[in-house]
């Protein structure tokens, strides 16, 4: 079945796209696809793309449509779902709209609960994703399938029992690319305190985060045991964890986690006063 799944998407921004073209290619075929914005050329780009259909409105082409992909702003989302009601007939409804809760999807609809919700991040441009997924009860075990091999299509995929820690799961790989960024961007500034140029700089510290953490994904060991193999005691590696240990680096990285689930969950309490 899944070769022949019918997708419709709402809204067409960068998710939505990579998702388009990891489906495109892996697991439908794009005539399959039905994909709604209100940006005409975000439509003409991805019709050229990657040969799916099209529409400037929500019409009858998703009612023949096995998965329906919620993917505009979350202020967008109560209205976007009022003007779905009338063509849903038992889909799916996969969400990727940050911060908005399935229960409150399924309250506007008045009930419906066929819903998953899901939290990606934005190494999925790449298909390097990771998404935290969690289906309500009225989610068929072939449509939790296929909403997992929806997302797998750009990336690997982690299923949750409870809604609430979709708020955990924001915070630590929603967010966590800009973590990473950040940290990438301290390197560089230390390789150019410390006489590298720009270049040298940008190359040694994205290939030193890209081996490590592929290393860390391939690796048997546990990370402690891999940041533990690099840390001679008295070495370079042992001074400059010291002195992040010393400054409480550790601690506030945690401490920043948790302030992005808070939000998180401040986020999805005023999204739902909708």
């Amino acid at each position: 079945m899944q070769n022949e799944l019918k997708i419709g998407f709402i809204g067409g921004g960068n998710m939505a796209t990579a998702l388009v073209g990891g489906l495109a290619v892996k697991l439908t075929s794009p005539n399959n696809i039905h994909v709604i914005d209100l940006n005409q050329d975000s439509l003409t780009r991805m019709e050229a793309q990657f040969g799916v259909n099209t529409a400037l409105a929500i019409d009858g082409a998703l009612a023949p449509c096995d998965v329906i992909i919620l993917a505009v702003k979350p202020q967008q989302l109560r209205d976007v779902v009022t003007q779905l009601r009338p063509h849903l007939s038992g889909q799916l409804l996969l969400s990727i709209a940050a911060g908005i809760r399935a229960e409150d999807i399924s309250r506007w609809l008045g009930g419906y609960d066929a819903i998953v919700r899901s939290m990606p991040n934005t190494p999925a441009l790449i298909s390097k994703g990771v998404t935290g997924m969690v289906a309500m009860a009225g989610v068929s075990a072939e449509q939790r399938q296929a909403a997992d091999n929806i997302m797998r299509a750009v990336g690997a995929t982690v299923w949750l029992d409870d809604e609430a820690l979709i708020d955990s799961v924001t915070a630590v790989s929603g967010s966590g690319p800009a973590y990473v960024f950040y940290f990438i961007e301290a390197m560089q500034q230390a390789a150019a305190e410390l006489g590298l140029n720009a270049e040298q700089g940008t190359q040694l510290a994205i290939a030193t985060f890209t081996g490590a953490a592929e290393l860390a994904a391939q690796s048997a060991d546990q990370v402690s045991v891999l940041r533990e193999k690099v840390t001679s005691k008295g070495g370079t590696t042992y001074a400059a964890l010291t002195s992040l240990e010393s400054s409480g680096v550790k601690a506030a990285i945690v401490q920043a986690i948790k302030a992005a689930a808070a939000r998180g969950k401040e986020l999805g309490d005023e999204f739902g006063q909708q």
